[in-house]
């Protein structure tokens, strides 16, 4: 079987070195970056499955270093490690191109939980074939949605959740149900950072007055349509 090829970037050598030694012992193959022009050299030079990326570092932070990697690739998943505990912060970390968060102190147990989630995408059992979605054509595996001539592309959480939602279509998607799958927990910051990303998808699905996307109060979400 082969290893888990991640790539680590922590500015705090003691810790980046405990994290990288413990990972290896569970089988995964570890870059570690000091700074973000390093991790970004080492993201070209070693074609990582996954980032975790400190978001406080020196010459580069996480948030920036995210922000020009989604440029070139939408779907490696991404990891932030941050101290910080603000619903805004946490919110920014997602609109660079986050797919998850870990506060800090973490345990490695919750880091290697997060990580085999996010790469669970692989095992998915998803066929090629396109999902017609009221006007749209999604593409889980391309995660791109095409109206007509435009095609809009969709970050890696994007596509998994308007996933979830056509396969319940016209049904409740239960808000606990998906939170926990996508995000490993339904805490406050998970669901918080939920409601951003299906306002995402509400206005990248608004060229067709027909699809709706409606929050059921207290259950989940609808996909109409």
């Amino acid at each position: 079987m082969n290893k888990i090829k991640l790539l680590l970037a922590e500015d705090e050598p003691s810790l980046g070195q405990i994290i990288k030694e413990s990972l290896e012992t569970r089988d995964f193959e570890v870059y570690l970056a000091e700074n973000g022009i390093k991790a970004k050299e080492l993201y070209q030079q070693k074609n990582p499955d996954i980032l975790v990326l400190d978001v406080m570092m020196p010459k580069k932070d996480g948030f920036t270093l995210a922000r020009e990697i989604r440029e070139e690739n939408n779907q490696i998943p991404i990891i932030f490690l941050t101290a910080k505990s603000q619903t805004k912060d946490v919110l920014e970390g997602f609109s660079h191109g986050g797919n998850d968060y870990l506060k800090k102190p973490f345990s490695m147990k919750e880091l290697i939980v997060r990580v085999h989630a996010l790469l669970r995408r692989n095992t998915l059992k998803i066929d090629h074939e396109k999902i017609s979605i009221g006007a749209y054509t999604f593409n889980f595996t391309k995660q791109t949605l095409q109206l007509e001539d435009t095609t809009v592309i969709l970050t890696h959480r994007e596509a998994e959740l308007l996933f979830h939602l056509s396969q319940k279509r016209n049904e409740i998607l239960d808000r606990s149900f998906i939170l926990n799958k996508l995000w490993g927990n339904d805490d406050f910051f998970n669901a918080r950072s939920m409601d951003v990303f299906i306002s995402k998808l509400r206005k990248k699905l608004q060229g067709d007055i027909n699809i709706q996307i409606v929050n059921i109060r207290g259950f989940g979400y609808k996909l109409i349509c």
